[in-house]
């Protein structure tokens, strides 16, 4: 029994990594524009299928595919960004949340009517990966290990970087940030595009060890919400801390009871953040 819950909770932690890292695109928007991104589901199933696509019919290593289709979500969160988000950003929230919806059922609808609802796989394997204690597909372990460095190339960005300052100084205040001289529309067209990168890079990662289909990214979305809620709304490293919770809940609870309780777990848990501790364990950002 000890052995079969090490494994599950490993199996949970590893997944959970990439669940933080697609949350960190939703609270990353949010945090630094107050924009909720209704389109975070559809653009993490566009992620899905760019590494889909690369690698059927182009044949590329998915992890090398992942590297093109964050470069491909960064360009197409910064297009979306100028079309639906732009100018509304300063209009009441119900503006931005319509626009960003309008953004999910254009995808959904493009999507569906091209690939239809069926399911598809990325058929690479990388064998299983023995270190003794546990055992894991090595494709899984590499998706971890490149979430967690995306997550380390982030915090250099945001913290290292002039880009990253700029991002931070406009999250803080974006008008002391535009008297000092830093372009606010074009740094907050940057962070619309990085959020949207870690979505397309999340649904890449998702796409090397499971199933995909063109709906699936609405129920990462909720993930989504439920990470960044348990973590801290706006904050990051919140993020990727509720993620680890999640991922830590989808593996032991399954050696308990019933698969069909995790999403019930999930969502009490949800709730119960909201009622005792709505700021999230980390704090959201002020």
């Amino acid at each position: 029994m000890g052995d079969v819950l090490f494994t599950s909770a490993i199996d949970g932690l590893l997944i959970g990594v990439i669940y933080g890292l697609a949350a960190m695109g939703l609270t990353l928007i949010f945090g630094v524009m107050d924009v909720i991104n209704l389109a975070h589901g559809p653009l993490i199933a566009l992620g899905m299928f760019g590494v889909y696509l690369l690698f059927t019919f182009l044949g590329l290593n998915p992890f090398l595919a992942v590297a093109i289709v964050a470069v491909i979500g960064l360009l197409l969160g910064v297009v979306i960004y100028f079309i639906a988000v732009n100018r509304v950003i300063d209009a009441p929230p119900l503006s931005s949340l319509l626009s960003t919806f309008s953004v999910n059922m254009i995808i959904i609808g493009i999507g569906t009517a091209m690939l239809s609802t069926s399911s598809y796989n990325v058929d690479y394997s990388m064998g299983t990966m023995d270190l003794g204690f546990f055992r894991a597909p090595g494709a899984r372990i590499a998706a971890s290990l490149v979430a967690l460095l995306t997550t380390a190339l982030l915090y250099i960005f945001l913290y290292r970087t002039r880009p990253g300052k700029y991002i931070r100084a406009v999250a803080n205040n974006r008008i002391s940030a535009e008297l000092m001289g830093i372009p606010s529309t074009r740094i907050l067209a940057l962070a619309f595009g990085v959020g949207v990168m870690l979505a397309t890079v999340a649904g890449g990662l998702i796409a090397t060890i499971l199933p995909i289909n063109i709906l699936a990214g609405g129920s990462y979305e909720l993930k989504s919400f439920v990470i960044v809620v348990l973590g801290g709304l706006g904050n990051p490293l919140g993020a990727l801390l509720g993620g680890l919770i999640l991922g830590l809940i989808e593996g032991i609870v399954p050696v308990f009871m019933k698969t069909t309780w995790v999403p019930v777990i999930e969502y009490v848990l949800f709730v119960l953040i909201l009622l005792v501790r709505p700021q999230g364990i980390l704090g959201a950002k002020e």
